[in-house]
């Protein structure tokens, strides 16, 4: 397939890295050195632009990835759809679930794919997890624990994630759309969503922190909280259930090594059973979200992570805000 990557930053060049066989047939960034950067390490021959528009009606395009800033997510994603193209977009995917909700009904009419850039779902230990949960190994779902964040970094409160004209929000848009995602995969849909969210350290006019509470229909709870003033790296994801729990440390990299730790109870209970796997080494879970994509579109398959995931997501979000603006 021949793709077209608009957002040319950290993200547009993991993404670009992914492609493997395909090719890379046009670039598009605000930045035009840095879409000529990208261009000349994936496709030395691909078209480049800074305007997005060229890129999603060339006809030499059967898809199209997005990962520019989150104000620009939506309006691109929706004219490549209605340009026939396939669409992976980058978490969060919009600035709120109203601006994304008209993709449903362009994908459907174009018949094309829409992916979001829910990475976390493709972590191996993620992906080990969700096979023990799916086999039955912890039981019927009581509830779940997630806590994900990071440090900043020296003029966070100055990029384009501190002003809510762009970026629509803050940590809660930014790490937290994760973890709201990932309670979804184990816990379905939400019905009741409560929460906090606070800008206790950086000086900006969106928030630093969220506390979250969501509880399905059945009463399952997720207890979630997403920060950018946590100044070690921390990823962390519990899923206990009935007769045993599962536990997800480190993301690789600053997250540190990425294990998955298995507690099974035992009939007579005290010290459960304990197996645990580690994964070292780079993070792959871009490729694997991506070769899982491919596979989707060849066999007209959903995507897991895709844009039915997204506005529950960004519906969760939006509740979420509205409760604290009263």
């Amino acid at each position: 397939m021949n793709f077209a990557i608009i957002g040319c930053g950290l993200i547009g060049q993991k993404r670009a890295r992914t492609l493997g066989t395909h090719r890379l047939t046009a670039v598009a960034d605000t930045q035009l050195e840095r879409a000529r950067q990208l261009m000349a390490q994936f496709g030395p021959s691909a078209f480049v632009s800074d305007d997005w528009r060229q890129v999603v009606q060339r006809q030499d395009v059967d898809a199209v990835i997005i990962a520019t800033t989150n104000d620009s997510l939506a309006p691109i994603g929706i004219a490549a759809a209605d340009a026939g193209k396939h669409v992976l977009i980058e978490k969060p995917a919009g600035r709120n679930a109203l601006e994304l909700a008209p993709l449903t009904s362009v994908a459907k009419a174009r018949r094309v794919s829409v992916k979001i850039g829910f990475n976390l779902r493709f972590h191996p230990a993620m992906l080990k997890a969700r096979e023990i949960f799916d086999a039955g190994g912890v039981g019927p779902l009581m509830f779940i624990r997630g806590r994900y964040g990071h440090g900043g970094r020296i003029g966070y409160d100055k990029e384009w994630r501190s002003d809510p004209r762009i970026s629509g929000g803050g940590q809660m848009l930014d790490q937290g759309v994760h973890l709201v995602d990932l309670a979804r995969w184990f816990a379905g849909d939400f019905t009741q969503v409560a929460g906090h969210i606070a800008t206790y350290f950086w000086k900006m006019p969106v928030e630093d922190n969220a506390f979250v509470l969501l509880t399905t229909a059945g009463g399952q709870v997720a207890h979630l909280q997403t920060s950018c003033s946590e100044w070690k790296n921390l990823f962390s994801l519990e899923i206990m259930g009935r007769t045993g729990k599962l536990q997800i440390d480190g993301l690789c990299g600053s997250y540190g090594v990425e294990r998955l730790t298995y507690y099974k109870m035992l009939p007579q209970m005290g010290p459960p059973e304990t197996s645990s796997w580690e994964y070292p080494g780079d993070d792959l879970s871009f490729k694997r979200e991506f070769e899982h994509w491919m596979q989707c579109i060849e066999h007209g398959r959903e995507p897991c992570g895709g844009l039915p995931d997204a506005l529950a997501v960004l519906e969760i979000v939006d509740k979420l805000y509205a409760e604290n603006r009263k």
